[in-house]
């Protein structure tokens, strides 16, 4: 019960449907104005599906400057474990490292990989492409969402989340397990961490002792965002308009980095792309718990037009919008994939 009004008070955990009306209002509005429900296709014409579904992660990450992201290999479904391992070790990687589908959902099925054994499990169980890369070092993550139009000069920051990771304090007395049903965002997720931690959630860590268990910055996974768009500063949005100029015909989307310092960050120094998201991107600073639905309401619905505006100004210069037939197609493809990502 107390997880359950934790989650009715709380409206980031509410259902997609009650927090995304008023943005389904407002995509048929669009859509009846562009012609096309799949107006989005144009919002980055060199993303697939302009990066609303079906994309690979590994194609937007050959789009950016490989020095800007994490070394990344792909394994495909079908290679053989021999393979997956000689390019792993071809390529320098060491443990621990990150492996991600190369389609991805919302962070599911995102795992570190500690040893070997873990590889070979994951490649096992993964019925799907799949990235290795490597392990950033930073310890502090942002979303930094971005916007630029067609023909202007200069691109701009809307937003910036930042991330709290689900990370537990020992105190010399508590199992983690119990750590974690203190905290109702923690408890939340405590099933999942069962199915990964098994029997080490017994364990008592000792007093002061920190343990990171999630070390990704993903909502769905227990990590707590922060608004933290006051860090708008013209330093940032120029380092980070220099980098997304470099990524062809990107425009709207959102960029998550982590990095070991703001002020390092600014000057472009000590920071990576952990991904480039394009039009599906939420604004995720509207997670933050102190903002009202009615706040999140207001930027979902002003980035939604972001995107239709985009949209429309690259179809004027010659990008074209997805034939409904096509979309319909991709929808499905999108669909089936994910079902593999959260049976995984």
């Amino acid at each position: 019960m107390r997880l359950f009004f934790h989650k009715l008070t709380h409206w980031e955990y509410w259902p997609f449907f009650p927090i995304y009306f008023p943005v389904i209002l407002q995509w048929i509005y669009f859509s009846v104005k562009a012609r096309s429900i799949f107006f989005f296709n144009a919002a980055n014409p060199t993303i697939k599906n302009g990066g609303f579904m079906a994309e690979s992660k590994k194609a937007i990450y050959d789009l950016i400057p490989s020095q800007y992201y994490p070394k990344t290999e792909l394994i495909t479904e079908k290679m053989s474990l021999a393979d997956a391992v000689s390019i792993m070790e071809k390529s320098g990687f060491q443990f621990p490292l990150i492996c991600k589908p190369d389609i991805g959902l919302r962070g599911s099925a995102v795992k570190k990989i500690e040893t070997m054994d873990d590889f070979a499990d994951y490649h096992t169980k993964a019925d799907f492409d799949f990235l290795i890369q490597d392990l950033i070092p930073y310890e502090h993550e942002f979303g930094i969402f971005y916007v630029r139009y067609p023909g202007e000069p200069k691109g701009r920051i809307t937003g910036i989340v930042g991330k709290e990771f689900l990370v537990v304090t020992g105190d010399g007395v508590s199992s983690i397990e119990s750590l974690l049903a203190k905290n109702p965002r923690f408890a939340l997720q405590l099933p999942a961490l069962r199915k990964e931690y098994g029997s080490q959630l017994r364990n008592v860590l000792p007093d002061g002792e920190k343990r990171n268990l999630v070390p990704y910055g993903n909502h769905a996974r227990g990590a707590k965002f922060i608004d933290e768009s006051h860090r708008i500063t013209q330093k940032l949005t120029d380092m980070i308009d220099a980098i997304c100029r470099q990524v062809p015909q990107f425009y709207f989307g959102r960029l998550d980095v982590m990095y070991r310092r703001f002020e390092e960050l600014e000057r472009g120094e000590h920071f990576q792309i952990v991904e480039l998201n394009g039009a599906a991107s939420e604004p995720t600073h509207i997670y933050d718990p102190k903002h009202s639905i009615f706040f999140a309401w207001k930027e979902l619905l002003r980035h939604n037009r972001y995107l239709y505006e985009i949209s429309r100004a690259n179809k004027e210069n010659g990008a074209s919008y997805l034939p409904y037939r096509e979309g319909m197609t991709q929808y499905r493809i999108h669909l089936s994939h994910s079902k593999k990502i959260v049976a995984f």
